[in-house]
C-alpha cells in the first residue's frame, strides 16, 4: 500500500481514482485484520523514527510503500518495506515489528531508487528473519520471496489450478510452463507429467521454482530466467515440442513473439490463466488464428466483491 504524509503524519492507503492522492484507509475488509494491525505500527515507528515519506512530485523522501504478505495454511508473515534509500532507522524498525508480531517471519528493505510509479524495485536487503515465507498449494510445499508472483486467495487459487490441470491432461506429457513465477501452477501436475520446463523473468522467482522443486523431490521440472516469449521461441528453435503449455501472463496478457512461437511449436492444449478477460479475449483469438479452436473457458471469483475475475481457458490445435 503506498505511504505519504498528511497533516504531519505518516498515512496509508489507498490512491483516489485516476491519481496518486493518497486516501488513508485503517481497515479493509479485503486483507486479514493483521494486515492492519501490523500497517498502523510501521506507521507509528516511521513517525517515531523520524523515517521521511517519499513523494512523488519532488522525488524527495525514502519510504515509499509497506507490502505484506502471509502463507495462508503456514500463517507466515513477510513484511517488505519499500523505499527510496537505505537509512540506518529501518533495522530498528524491524526489530521492533518482529517483536511485536510474532506471525513475522522476515523483514525485507525493497530499494526502489527510480521516478517510477511500479512498485518494486531490483535491490534487497533482509532486515531481520528470513527473506521467503512457507506455505502449500495444492499440496505442494512452497517457499515465496517478496518478487515471486503468488495468488492472494489461496483456496480459490487451489480451484483455480485444479481446473487448470483437468484442462492440460499433463499424465505423460512435456508441459511447458511460461510466466511460471515460483512454479506453483507447473509444479502441481509435475508429478503426473513427463517433464516440465518452467520459465519467468524475475530471477528471484526462478530460484523460489528450482528450491521449491528440491522441496517437493520433483526431479522431472526445470527453470530457466528468461522472458516468456524469449524462451517460448528458444525452446521452439531447439526443436522443444511440448505436449500442452500453460501461460499465465500479467494483467497486459501475453505478446505477439510469445503466442506465435507457442503455436509455432505446435502442442496439442494451451491453458490459459488470466486475471484479465479482455486481454485474455484478445490473445484467444490471435491462438485461433494461428490454429487453435476455444474449447472451454471457465470464470473464479479470485477477488470477491470486486469487479474482477480470474479464468481459465482450454484452447485445443485444431
Amino acid at each position: 500500500m503506498p505511504v505519504a504524509k498528511q497533516d504531519g503524519k505518516t498515512v496509508c492507503g489507498f490512491f483516489s481514482e485516476r491519481s496518486h492522492r493518497v486516501i488513508p484507509v485503517e481497515k479493509c475488509a479485503l486483507q486479514p485484520e493483521l494486515f492492519s494491525e501490523i500497517t498502523q505500527f510501521v506507521m507509528q515507528q516511521a513517525d517515531v523514527l523520524r523515517i521521511s515519506v517519499y513523494n512523488e512530485e519532488k522525488h524527495e523522501g525514502v519510504l515509499r510503500h509497506i507490502y505484506l504478505r502471509r502463507g495462508h495454511y503456514s500463517g507466515e508473515v513477510c513484511l517488505c518495506l519499500v523505499a527510496r534509500r537505505r537509512v540506518p532507522e529501518f533495522a530498528k524498525l524491524a526489530r521492533a515489528a518482529a517483536e511485536k508480531f510474532p506471525q513475522i517471519t522476515g523483514v525485507v528493505l525493497n530499494i526502489n531508487r527510480e521516478r517510477t510509479n511500479v512498485i518494486l524495485g531490483e535491490e534487497e536487503q533482509v532486515l531481520c528473519g528470513r527473506e521467503v515465507i512457507k506455505d502449500t498449494m495444492c499440496g505442494v510445499n512452497v517457499e515465496i520471496s517478496p518478487r515471486s508472483f503468488y495468488q492472494v486467495n489461496t483456496p480459490a487459487a487451489e480451484a483455480l489450478y485444479r481446473q487448470a490441470a483437468e484442462f492440460a491432461h499433463p499424465e505423460g506429457k512435456l508441459l511447458l510452463d511460461l510466466y511460471c513465477g515460483a512454479g506453483t501452477i507447473g509444479l502441481s501436475m509435475a508429478k503426473q507429467a513427463r517433464r516440465l520446463i518452467g520459465a519467468e523473468i524475475v530471477p528471484q522467482a526462478v530460484e523460489n521454482a528450482r528450491e521449491n522443486a528440491a522441496r517437493n523431490s520433483v526431479q522431472n521440472a526445470e527453470f530457466i530466467c528468461a522472458d516468456a516469449g524469449q524462451a517460448a521461441q528458444k525452446l521452439e528453435n531447439s526443436g522443444e515440442r511440448p505436449d500442452v503449455i500453460i501461460l499465465d501472463p500479467p494483467r497486459k496478457g501475453c505478446d505477439e513473439a510469445t503466442l506465435t512461437a507457442c503455436a509455432g511449436m505446435s502442442p496439442e492444449r494451451i491453458v490459459m490463466i488470466s486475471c484479465n478477460a479482455a486481454t485474455a479475449a484478445r490473445d484467444c483469438k490471435r491462438l485461433t488464428e494461428l490454429g487453435y479452436s476455444l474449447k472451454k473457458v471457465r470464470p473464479f471469483d479470485l477477488f470477491p466483491r470486486t469487479s474482477h475475475v480470474e479464468c481459465v481457458a482450454l484452447l485445443e490445435k485444431r
